[in-house]
C-alpha cells in the first residue's frame, strides 16, 4: 500500500523556518511527483510547491517562491519541504501527496499522507 507520512509541523514565530518531511512507501519513489499542498481554515486546499523524483524538478506556488524548497532524498523515500520566512498567512495544515501523473500544483494526486498542523505567530 502507498503511505506518505508528513511530519515537522509547529509553531514558529513570523521570520522563522521549518522544515516539514515526508517519508514514502510502498511504491516505486522514482516513478512518482510529490507535491505539498497546504489548507488554512475556510479555504481551499493550495498547492505549494512539488518536484519530479526522477530529475528533480521542482515548481513553486507564487507566494512561496523564494521563501520555500522543495527536495528529495531518494536513498529515504523522503520529500522536505524547507520554509524560511515564514509569514503569518502560511499558517496551514500541509499535506504531502504522490502521484505518477504530472499534476504540478493540483490537487488531483492519487495519494495523500495525514496533514501535518503549521502555525506561525505574528
Amino acid at each position: 500500500d502507498v503511505q506518505l507520512q508528513a511530519s515537522g509541523g509547529g509553531l514558529v514565530q513570523a521570520g522563522g523556518s521549518l522544515r516539514l518531511s515526508c517519508a514514502a512507501s510502498g511504491f516505486t519513489f522514482d516513478d512518482y511527483v510529490i507535491g505539498w499542498f497546504r489548507q488554512a481554515p475556510g479555504k481551499d486546499r493550495e498547492g505549494v510547491s512539488c518536484i519530479s523524483v526522477s530529475d528533480g524538478s521542482a515548481y513553486y506556488a507564487d507566494s512561496v517562491k523564494g521563501r520555500f524548497t522543495i527536495s528529495s532524498d531518494n536513498a529515504k523515500n523522503t520529500v522536505y519541504l524547507q520554509m524560511n520566512s515564514l509569514k503569518p498567512e502560511d499558517t496551514a495544515v500541509y499535506y504531502c501527496a504522490a502521484d505518477r501523473a504530472g499534476w504540478g500544483l493540483l490537487p488531483e494526486y492519487e495519494h495523500w499522507g495525514q496533514g501535518t498542523q503549521v502555525t506561525v505567530s505574528s
